[in-house]
C-alpha cells in the first residue's frame, strides 16, 4: 500500500520508469548494497534491539531497549524521479498509551523545515498493540537534489484516541542529505521526545487581559495572529482560536473564535468572559490554541501557549501583570508552539 504527496511542483512521474536500487546499481555495475547497514553507516544508527520474527515480536519487552519503544524503516531517493519512498515496516515495545495498556498506533511523516498538510504523510492506524506492523510505504514526490541537501524527515509515532487529541509516543528524525542516492537504507531506531530546542514556532498571537473587578470577569481579549504555519495545500490556513481556563471550570470555561479563511495572519478582536473571584486566578491557567478548521475532517492544531503562575518568561510575566493591574487591559504578544498536542489526523 502506498500513499504520495506532492512536495512542490512536481513533473508527472511516467508510470513503470521507477526501478529498484538493485536494479540501477546492476545497471551501472555497482554491486547492490544489502538492506542490512554497512558498517560505516552503523555511527549514524541509535542503538535498537535485533530484528526478530513476528512471534518473538509481540513478546517484545521495552525495558530491553527504550521505554519509548522502536521504529523499523527504510529510505530510498529514487533521484531519476525525483521521489523519496519512506518504508514504514514495525515498531516494538511502544509506550503503554491507553487504560488496556496497550495503544492504537500510526506513524505520521513531516519534511521540515516547514510545517503544512501538503507535506504530511501517514500510515494507517492499528488498533491494540504495542507491536505494530504496517509494512505501509509513503513517497514524497517532486523532490529534488537541493531538497535532499536542505530537508529532515521527522518521523513521529503516534497513539489514535478516538475521544480526545491524538497522543505523541516518540519520534526520530533523518537529515536527508547523510542518504546515498538510489541506495535503499535501512533504519532500527528507538524513539525519542522531542526536547525543548526542536519545538517549533508556528506563529504569534496578541492576546489582552484583564480583571473586571465590578463584575467579577477575568476578560480575555483574542486580537490577531501573525505568521502563522501554514496548514493547506494552497499555503494558506483557515485558523480560529479556542481557550480554556483551567482547572474546574467545566464547559463554560471554554470558548473559541469565529474561523478566518485563507490567511496567515488573522484579525479577531473578539472578548471572552469568565466569572471567578480575583483571588482564585493564582490557581488558574489559561490555554491557548490555534487551529486550522477543515471541513469535515478533524481541523488540525497549528500551535498554542499557557498563560499562569506556572508559566515562564512572557506569559507569567503577562499573567501576574494582570493580577496586580485591576481594571486595566494588557495587551502581549506570544509565541505559539506546537508542544503538548498532536494535530487530529
Amino acid at each position: 500500500m502506498k500513499k504520495t504527496v506532492n512536495v512542490h511542483a512536481a513533473r508527472p512521474v511516467p508510470s513503470g520508469t521507477f526501478q529498484p536500487a538493485a536494479a540501477q546499481e546492476a545497471e551501472r555495475g555497482v554491486p547492490h548494497v544489502q538492506e542490512r547497514a554497512h558498517p560505516t553507516e552503523r555511527e549514524e544508527m541509535k542503538p535498537a534491539p535485533p530484528a526478530d520474527d513476528d512471534d518473538e515480536a509481540n513478546s517484545y519487552d521495552s525495558d530491553e531497549a527504550t521505554t519509548l519503544g522502536s521504529l523499523e524503516f527504510t529510505l530510498l531517493y529514487d533521484q531519476g524521479n525525483n521521489s523519496l519512498h519512506c518504508s514504514i515496516i514495525r515498531a516494538k515495545g511502544l509506550k503503554p498509551m491507553d487504560s488496556n495498556g496497550l495503544a492504537d498506533p500510526y506513524v505520521k511523516l513531516h519534511l521540515l523545515p516547514g510545517a503544512s498538510k501538503s507535506n504530511k504523510l501517514r500510515t494507517k492506524t492499528l488498533r491494540h498493540t504495542r507491536n505494530p506492523s504496517w509494512n505501509e510505504t509513503l513517497v514524497y514526490h517532486g523532490l529534488t537534489d537541493e531538497d535532499m541537501q536542505r530537508k529532515t524527515l521527522r518521523i513521529s509515532v503516534c497513539d489514535e484516541d478516538k475521544f480526545g487529541h491524538n497522543e505523541f509516543i516518540g519520534e526520530t528524525r533523518v537529515v536527508l542529505k547523510k542518504l546515498k542516492f538510489n541506495q535503499k537504507k535501512n533504519f532500527n531506531v528507538c524513539l525519542e521526545r522531542v526536547d525543548g530546542a526542536e519545538i517549533e514556532e508556528r506563529g504569534r498571537i496578541l492576546i489582552s487581559l484583564m480583571y473586571n473587578t465590578q463584575l467579577g470577569h477575568l476578560i480575555v481579549g483574542v486580537i490577531r495572529c501573525v505568521h502563522l504555519a501554514a496548514m493547506d495545500a494552497n499555503g494558506y490556513s483557515d485558523p480560529f482560536v479556542k481557550i480554556c481556563l483551567k482547572p474546574d471550570m467545566g464547559k463554560k470555561a471554554k470558548n473559541k473564535t469565529q474561523t478566518k479563511k485563507k490567511t496567515l495572519n488573522p484579525e479577531f478582536n473578539e472578548e471572552f468572559s469568565y466569572e471567578i473571584k480575583h483571588a482564585e486566578l493564582a490557581k488558574k491557567t489559561l490555554d491557548i490554541s490555534v487551529w486550522d478548521y477543515d471541513i469535515g475532517k478533524c481541523n488540525d492544531y497549528i500551535g498554542g501557549c499557557q498563560l499562569g503562575i506556572t508559566a515562564k518568561g512572557e506569559r507569567l510575566k503577562h499573567w501576574y501583570e494582570c493580577l496586580k493591574n485591576k481594571d486595566k487591559k494588557i495587551e502581549r504578544w506570544h509565541t505559539l508552539l506546537n508542544e503538548n498536542h498532536v494535530s487530529s489526523d
